[in-house]
């Protein structure tokens, strides 16, 4: 196994304890003041990606067999993080009570205009930086999900879900009642139904009367496109507390969509294929699957290929909220189900109408070992 170390005080620890650098990887940190340890150690064995590092220790640390990446700087993100985003570092450069300036002058906006005006042909270094920067949120993400064994159940829906909708309390609801049985909610980081999973996560640990209470106070701004979406996002959180964990996994494919402020760790992407994919892969306590269009109809269909080909070695949950949406407005029902007929993953599908539907479903099934077609 390699080392991973994302700081100077951690990689001095490291050479006091070991005495080389074999098999270590340095990601993203500051090694300028640490030049004259550096010119003391062999670099054989070791990677250095995207690191400050002063010319005499980078010159030794190469011709002593390191690896070393350069910094691909001049950009409004950094190719190699070595952690996931906050709402707060996203939203630097915002002024309360101003939305435009999160167009203007947000680390959020800025990168998608980065990102859009390049999209199409994007020049060779500016696609390897893309990459490498997705390769860093999927090693972060990979770094919290392992940190203590983490029941995930996401819940997808669609992002034009308002918040003044029934489904939209409906969903935080669901979202809260599973946070505060212990397991950690993922959405697709944006606004609609993914900001009601989070905000619910959120708030865990108040009443389920914080929920209804957060929701009333958000409901004067009820998409992203008015005014007020952020501060009324963020009154909530001044005022009710919380602060529950989950993830959000939002990508600047669609950037024209706000990331939501309720994920406490926000892994945002590039690629929005490795992002859906990665979403669904992690969600192996369940997907549940509120009202959405196109997209929401596509992600089930990849978690329904999960499951049918043991893609990831356990069978998961697939729960539909609303049985009559998903059986006459969106019929997805009759296809999964003649998809899964006979199969293992048919135990696991469920089309529900409360919130305790829903969460018993995901409680009574567990992920299952795939035991093959």
């Amino acid at each position: 196994m390699h080392v991973e170390i994302d700081c100077a005080e951690d990689l001095l620890g490291h050479l006091s304890a070991s005495g080389h650098l074999r098999r270590v990887v340095v990601q993203d940190a500051d090694l300028r003041g640490i030049t004259a340890s550096l010119l003391e150690i062999s670099g054989l064995g070791a990677a250095f990606l995207g690191c400050a590092l002063e010319g005499d220790a980078q010159a030794h640390l190469l011709a002593t067999g390191a690896l070393v990446f350069p910094s691909l700087a001049d950009r409004p993100y950094r190719a190699y993080r070595a952690a996931l985003y906050s709402p707060e570092e996203l939203m630097d450069g915002y002024e309360e009570g101003r939305p435009k300036s999160f167009f203007e002058s947000s680390r959020d906006a800025r990168i998608y205009a980065h990102y859009r005006d390049l999209r199409r042909d994007p020049p060779v270094l500016e696609a390897l930086a893309q990459r490498l920067h997705d390769h860093a949120i999927e090693d972060a993400k990979h770094d919290l999900l392992k940190d203590g064994p983490k029941r995930c159940v996401a819940i997808m829906g669609g992002h034009a879900m308002r918040r003044d909708a029934p489904d939209y309390l409906l969903v935080a609801t669901i979202a809260h009642r599973l946070a505060v049985r212990g397991y950690f909610l993922v959405s697709g980081g944006g606004p609609g139904a993914m900001e009601a999973t989070n905000l619910g996560a959120w708030l865990a640990s108040e009443d389920e009367a914080a929920v209804t209470e957060a929701v009333a106070m958000m409901k004067q701004a009820p998409t992203y496109r008015d005014e007020g979406w952020f501060d009324t996002a963020l009154g909530v959180k001044a005022e009710l507390g919380g602060g529950t964990e989950s993830l959000g996994i939002p990508t600047w494919f669609y950037g024209h969509e706000p990331s939501n402020l309720f994920a406490t760790h926000v892994a945002k992407y590039f690629s929005n294929s490795l992002r859906e994919d990665g979403l669904l892969a992690i969600a192996t306590h369940g997907v549940i699957y509120a009202p959405g269009s196109a997209g929401t109809v596509q992600e089930v269909f990849m978690d329904a290929a999960q499951n049918h080909y043991g893609t990831f070695d356990v069978v998961s949950p697939m729960v539909f909220l609303g049985e009559r949406y998903w059986r006459e407005e969106r019929p997805v029902a009759p296809l999964l189900d003649s998809l899964a007929r006979g199969r293992q993953y048919a135990r696991a599908i469920a089309y529900c109408d409360a919130v305790d539907e829903v969460c018993a479903f995901v409680e009574a099934h567990p992920p299952a070992p795939y035991e093959g077609p």
